[in-house]
Order: C-alpha cells, then sequence, then structure tokens
C-alpha cells in the first residue's frame, strides 16, 4: 500500500511539473520571448528610430488606415452619395501620393532642409496631414472634388512619412542584414496592431461622431509625426549648392539605371507589378452589399469597423506565422503557396454572395470573419516576403529613393487593380442598390490570382540571409572631387548607438 501510495504521489508531481512546464513554454511564447525580441531590436537600434517606426507604422499607417478606410467608405456612401463603381476610382485616386513615392525618397536622399535629410520631411508630412483632415472635418458640404483633394493630400503626408522611415528601415537592413527580416516584421507588427485597434474603433466613432468627425481626430494623432521629427536622431550636415544638389539627382539616375540592369531586380518588380494589377480590387462593392437591407446582411457600422478588426487580426497572425516558422525559407516558396492559398480564399466571398452559407447554418456575421482573417493573413505572409526582398535590392546611398520606387511598382498595381475592378463594378451594372450580377464579379477577380501563380519564377529562389546585389553597390563610395560627408546619405543610426 505504501508503495502505491508512493507511486501515486510521484505521478502527481511528475504531472504537476510537466503542467507548470507548459504553462511556462506558453508564457515564453506569448510574453517573454516577443519582450526579449523588442529589447534586442532597441539594444540594436537606436530608440528613436524604434519610436518612429512604431509612430509611422503603428499610428499614422496601422491606426490610421483602420480609422480612415471605414469612414471614407461611409463619407462615401452617406455624405457624397456616389455609386460603388465611382468610389472604387476615387479610392485609387487617393493613392496616387503613394505611387510618386520615388520623388520623396530622392528628395529625402539628396535635398537637405537646414542641414537634415529625415526630421524636417516628418514634420511636413505631419503638418500636411493635419491640414487636409482638419478640413474634411469642419468644413461643411464640401463639394467632391475638393473633398478629395484633401484626402490626397492626407494621404501624401502619410506616404512622405512612409518613404522617410522606409530609408531609416532600409538603411539599418544593409546595416544589420541579419536583422532585416526582424525589422520588416516589427514594421507589419506595428501596423497590425494599429489597424486591429484603428478598425475595432472605427464603426463605434463613425456611429457616434459621423465619418468626419473621424477625421478630425486623424488630423490630431498627424501631430505624433512632428513629434517624430522633432527627436529622431539624425547628425545634420551642410547643405548642398545648386550644383551639388543637381549632380546628386544625376546620380541618383544613374544608380537607379545600373541597379535595375541586374535581372536579380528588375524580375521581382516585374512580378509585383503585374501580380498586383491583376488581382483586382472590388472592396466598396463588397462593402455596399454589406451595408444594403434588401440584398446583403445590412451590416451596421459598428458591425462593419469589428469585422475589419478581424482582418487586422489576420494579418497580425500573418506576421507570427511568417516571422517564427516561414522567414528563412526562400522567398519563391513563400509567395508560391500564398497565392495559391489567395485563389481559394477568393471564392469564400461568392459563398457569401449567393447565400450559401445560411443554407448551410453558418450565420453571415462569422463567415464574414473568418473570411476577414484568413485573406488578411495570406495576403500579409505574401506580402512580407517580397518586402523583406525589396529591403535588399537598394543599392547603398539611394536607401529611400529606391525602395520607394519598388514600393511605387507595388502601388502602380494597386492603382491599376483598384481601377479595374471599378471598371468591373461598372461593366457587370452593380450600383448602390442593385447586385446582381456581384457573384460574376467575384468569379472574375478570383480566377485572376491564378496568373500571378506563373509569375513566381520572376522571384529570386533565395532567402532573407542572403545577399543579392554585389558588394560593391552595398558600401558608399567617393566621388571624385566631392566631399564624402556632402554626397552620402546621412546616417540615421549609428553602429554605436
Amino acid at each position: 500500500m505504501a508503495n502505491r501510495s508512493e507511486e501515486a504521489e510521484y505521478e502527481n508531481d511528475s504531472r504537476r511539473n510537466h503542467q507548470d512546464k507548459k504553462k511556462e513554454g506558453v508564457l515564453d511564447l506569448v510574453l517573454k520571448r516577443p519582450l526579449r525580441w523588442l529589447r534586442m531590436l532597441v539594444e540594436e537600434l537606436h530608440w528613436s528610430f524604434f519610436f518612429g517606426v512604431i509612430v509611422v507604422y503603428g499610428v499614422s499607417q496601422g491606426l490610421g488606415k483602420g480609422l480612415s478606410k471605414v469612414s471614407t467608405q461611409y463619407y462615401f456612401k452617406d455624405e457624397q452619395k456616389i455609386q460603388p463603381s465611382q468610389a472604387q476610382i476615387y479610392v485609387g485616386l487617393i493613392q496616387i501620393p503613394w505611387i510618386i513615392k520615388p520623388l520623396w525618397g530622392l528628395l529625402t536622399d539628396v535635398v537637405p532642409v537646414w542641414g537634415y535629410r529625415r526630421r524636417p520631411y516628418f514634420v511636413f508630412a505631419g503638418v500636411l496631414a493635419m491640414i487636409s483632415m482638419m478640413v474634411l472635418w469642419l468644413h461643411t458640404n464640401l463639394h467632391l472634388a475638393l473633398a478629395l483633394s484633401c484626402l490626397v493630400a492626407g494621404s501624401a503626408g502619410v506616404a512622405i512619412a512612409d518613404v522617410t522611415i522606409d530609408a531609416c528601415v532600409t538603411q539599418c537592413s544593409i546595416s544589420h542584414p541579419t536583422l532585416a527580416a526582424d525589422m520588416q516584421s516589427l514594421c507589419g507588427l506595428s501596423s497590425s496592431i494599429g489597424s486591429l485597434v484603428g478598425f475595432s474603433l472605427s464603426g463605434l466613432l463613425v456611429h457616434l461622431v459621423g465619418s468626419k468627425g473621424v477625421y478630425g481626430l486623424l488630423g490630431v494623432t498627424a501631430g505624433l509625426l512632428v513629434v517624430v521629427g522633432m527627436v529622431l536622431k539624425e547628425s545634420p550636415s551642410r547643405s548642398l549648392g545648386r550644383k551639388h544638389v543637381n549632380e546628386k539627382f544625376l546620380d541618383a539616375g544613374s544608380a537607379i539605371w545600373k541597379t535595375f540592369q541586374y535581372g536579380e531586380v528588375w524580375r521581382p518588380c516585374l512580378f509585383m507589378l503585374l501580380s498586383a494589377a491583376v488581382s483586382l480590387h472590388i472592396h466598396e462593392g463588397m462593402f455596399y452589399w454589406y451595408t444594403d437591407a434588401k440584398d446583403g446582411p445590412s451590416f451596421s457600422k459598428e458591425a462593419v469597423g469589428s469585422i475589419m478588426s478581424f482582418g487586422a487580426i489576420g494579418s497580425l497572425v500573418g506576421i507570427l506565422l511568417y516571422q517564427n516558422f516561414l522567414k528563412n525559407f526562400p522567398f519563391r516558396n513563400v509567395v508560391f503557396w500564398a497565392l495559391s492559398l489567395s485563389v481559394l480564399s477568393g471564392f469564400l466571398d461568392l459563398i457569401l454572395v449567393l447565400r450559401l452559407n445560411l443554407k448551410l447554418g453558418v450565420p453571415d456575421y462569422f463567415f464574414i470573419v473568418v473570411d476577414e482573417f484568413v485573406s488578411h493573413m495570406i495576403s500579409r505572409i505574401k506580402w512580407l516576403p517580397l518586402l523583406v526582398l525589396s529591403s535588399k535590392l537598394c543599392p547603398a546611398g539611394m536607401e529611400g529613393t529606391f525602395f520607394a520606387l519598388l514600393m511605387s511598382i507595388e502601388h502602380v498595381g494597386h492603382l491599376m487593380s483598384s481601377w479595374g475592378g471599378g471598371v468591373l463594378l461598372h461593366a457587370l451594372k452593380v450600383t448602390r442598390t442593385q447586385f446582381d450580377n456581384l457573384w460574376l464579379v467575384i468569379v472574375i477577380r478570383s480566377l485572376l490570382r491564378v496568373i500571378p501563380i506563373g509569375l513566381v519564377f520572376l522571384i529570386p529562389n533565395v532567402d532573407s540571409n542572403s545577399t543579392i546585389l554585389p558588394a560593391e553597390m552595398l558600401t558608399n563610395r567617393r566621388s571624385e572631387g566631392v566631399d564624402t560627408e556632402k554626397i552620402e546619405m546621412t546616417a540615421l543610426i549609428s553602429d554605436e548607438a
């Protein structure tokens, strides 16, 4: 009996120890490991860089995207009272400042303001975004053309801040190549968390203060970009004369042309353009259907915001999956499987619009939440390796310009996708009240997603630890007769920081 009692007590102790170890493992995965990761990034990089990433990606882009997307959809639908095909076109117009990102990047690289190449551009971006949002908030019965101008100007403020912080991230990716994937994960993590908060609050805020009131809140958050410009660590340098500035522009053009001559550079750029262009966006058509009382589920503002918040959660999960399990796999393999899953997830909208989910006993809200979660998770997994790859294609001294150029190529594809979706909605007569052909729009959109799968051979079959450009393009060189400090991009993050 005594032996049995001792054996039982030993088994209980072993079981408790095993449970304690499992709890410690979960705690380490959920809390301790992320905190160690963040601390490592702060120690390796300067805290002001870390703060800039959080503000630009987390607040300006993440939170701002969550709040502005829902408010703009309701602003077009309820205030301007336009058709879904028109709204899809106008959403594309708002993204034009992102297409000319190379211009912002070139300015930050070669045109210092008061001796700084980064800080003044953050300040300007914040002021521009604040003024634009305040006009939308305070002006009543704003004409559509003026409203679009303000939305484009606000988008330009966010784009300028984005390209400025992108230059910092890209330079750090070159100086700290082993942290390239970590920095992109930090950017994506900040953006996803900010989007989650923004989308979670967006519907409630639109309901409480209206779409215009949300623009007023966005004007306040834009002020944080000014703070980034004030605290950012950057060593001042003397301003260049007009002659030297012109030389820098010519050097930039030459460096860009030389870099694009490498097949490892132009091929993935072509992939990003084509894959984005053929993946048609029909978000506005789906939004009008979501909120329609006759044919659609007739979701409230709060429901729409909460649905999109699950999309942000999906993006966050996609980042965590890539960071913990996929970042060391070749870029081509990750993108191929993500694209394959994207084709399948596209048909979830078809099940919803045909109301097959109700025949299966699945409520609309639950089905749409799953759809948003899955599609955003897959999209983020597909996008992250392309971001890491893009950061490795930038020649030293032109990080901001070239990375912005690569991203603008992607945005040109998204513009074509948005306008293509608007044309498709108009051609098939999907309006504010007619959704009979929406199912056909979804089928065409989903089938077009197959095309990029056949183009993945354009992506280099390398991973995030590989160096793609030749060594001479990854180091700044002294130009003949010109002081190096005058022509090199000022380092934001010193090695000692």
